[in-house]
Formats: C-alpha cells, sequence, structure tokens
C-alpha cells in the first residue's frame, strides 16, 4: 500500500495545527500524492512513517542538539539530546545507542494504533538482556523505522538513563551525563547544531497500516507484554 492510500486510511495529523490553516487543506489529489512521494531532503533520507507539512515549515535535516526536560514533580531538569539522523544509518544508530545503558535495561512500547484511545498506550518490559533485546528488534527494524504510530524507549532505572526512538523516528536521549551517547553521534560524523529544527516542532503526518498494527502485536508478545496496561 502506498502513501497516499495510508494517508488517507491511517493518517493521524498533529503539530498543534489550529483548524483551517493546515497546509494539506484545499490540495488536489495529485499535489498531495507529489508530496507524500517525497522522501529526500538533500543529503537527509525520511522513513516511511512521517511526512513534513506541505508548505516545509521544517525542512528535514540531519543533525543533534542539546535540550532539557522539566519535571514539575521533582522540580529538576533533565539534559536531553535529540538527533536526527537519515533512514540508512538510523536504525543502527539506534541500537549503538543502548550499548551505554549497560547489558541489562527496560524496555517500553508506545502505540498509537487504537483509534479508539486519545493519546498513546505505552507496555513496559522489566529486566531483558541487551544483546537479547537488539537480536529482537532487528527482526522488527522495518515496522521500527517505518511504522509512525509505534515508538521505543529502553532505558537503565538504575543509572538513570533512557534512549527513546519515537512515532517521529527521532532518537531522544535522557540523562544527566550523556557524553558516551554524544560520542557515538560525533563517531558518526552527526552534525552538532543548536539551531536545528526537527519534524516535530511543525506540522506533519503520521503513516500507519493495518499490517504494522499486526506485527506490533508480534513485538509486544516478543517482549513478554502480553496486554495493554
Amino acid at each position: 500500500m502506498g502513501f497516499l492510500k495510508r494517508f488517507f486510511r491511517n493518517v493521524i495529523r498533529d503539530g498543534s495545527v489550529p483548524v483551517g490553516t493546515s497546509s494539506f487543506e484545499r490540495l488536489s489529489e495529485e499535489e498531495l500524492e507529489a508530496h507524500l512521494g517525497v522522501s529526500r531532503y538533500g543529503d537527509f533520507v525520511l522513513t516511511d512513517a512521517i511526512r513534513p507539512s506541505y508548505d516545509l515549515q521544517v525542512v528535514p535535516s540531519e543533525g543533534y542538539r542539546h535540550d532539557s526536560y522539566r519535571d514539575d514533580e521533582s522540580r529538576t531538569s533533565v539534559p536531553v539530546l535529540m538527533a536526527a539522523l537519515s533512514s540508512p544509518k538510523l536504525f543502527e544508530t539506534f541500537l549503538d545507542l543502548l550499548d551505554p545503558l549497560g547489558p541489562v535495561v527496560d524496555v517500553v512500547l508506545e502505540t498509537s494504533h487504537s483509534r479508539d484511545r486519545r493519546g498513546h498506550t505505552d507496555l513496559y518490559r522489566e529486566h531483558i538482556d541487551t544483546p537479547v533485546l537488539k537480536s529482537i528488534l532487528w527482526e522488527y527494524e522495518d515496522l521500527l523505522l517505518n511504522d509512525g504510530c509505534t515508538g521505543i524507549a529502553v532505558l537503565n532505572p538504575d543509572v538513570p538513563q533512557e534512549v527513546q526512538f519515537d512515532e517521529h523516528k527521532l532518537l531522544i536521549i535522557y540523562g544527566q551525563d550523556l557524553s558516551s551517547f554524544e560520542g557515538v553521534l560525533d563517531d558518526l560524523h552527526i552534525r552538532h547544531d543548536e539551531g536545528i529544527r526537527f519534524i516535530t516542532e511543525a506540522e506533519h503526518v503520521h503513516s500507519s497500516s493495518d499490517q504494522y498494527a499486526r506485527q506490533f502485536e508480534e513485538l509486544q508478545t516478543r517482549l513478554g507484554m502480553d496486554c495493554f496496561c
């Protein structure tokens, strides 16, 4: 099934766009098809999971920047690394970023496949050997790369540090000491740019399919997450 058909059947539109201001409104089918068929912007290649706004409020590009997450409950600020990588190197880099977490990790799967729930659902699995997890995830590379309704986070709560590969196919890393993760990105010559903007910071669309929803359920079972929580 092509991206255009998935757009009409299974797309989630977000980016906090007020009603009546979407760049996708008033497009002809041909214009929409042409836009959704574009995956390359310069040297940057998107996965099939997501496309930017029609008016390209953010042009996809490769790079990483520092940010912070404010935890209102604990009143602390957690350092964050955010990175966008071109599709050919994205999945392997995600797996490389798991190594600094240690030999045993926890896993969270995120899904927004269900249309009868608002937002998304998280499923949790504690204590899985990192090499075993990597082996399982390799089997579901297509799902994790190209499904705009699937995200995954891997964490070591004892450190604590977390590597998130979200529905937008961004890499988001949380923790007090992120130097090891930054080193992985630097070794791959990923551009450090504090001014980079990500596709999440403007209107964008997600793509999914019934096939990916079934594969998600398979991955859920393989990871020992037998029910929605």
